[in-house]
């Protein structure tokens, strides 16, 4: 699948640590308001600071290809899903 996202394929992103060593799947989304930045996370374990991981927008889409549904999210808006499989409910800050 082509890359579908807006921003480029380097783009900086976090994404926690449950969701890269494929313990969690992707069900929360964020793309913040205040600096453009993309999370990608588990949505269901309480996050430390230590938890997250940077990694570029390439990588996750890599990762995860439904994320793709959310290219069009625009900043200050973020995303939740019941499960990898689920339908993205996006909704405003």
């Amino acid at each position: 699948m082509e890359f579908p996202f807006y921003d480029e394929p380097n783009t900086a992103a976090i994404i926690c640590r449950h969701v890269m060593r494929g313990e969690e799947p992707v069900l929360y989304v964020s793309h913040d308001e205040d600096d453009g930045m993309w999370q990608f996370l588990c949505g269901k374990t309480a996050h430390e600071t230590g938890d997250g991981r940077l990694v570029s927008l390439k990588f996750v889409f890599d990762l995860d290809n439904s994320v793709s549904a959310l290219r069009d999210m625009p900043c200050g808006y973020y995303a939740v899903r019941e499960s990898q499989t689920g339908r993205w409910a996006v909704r405003k800050r």
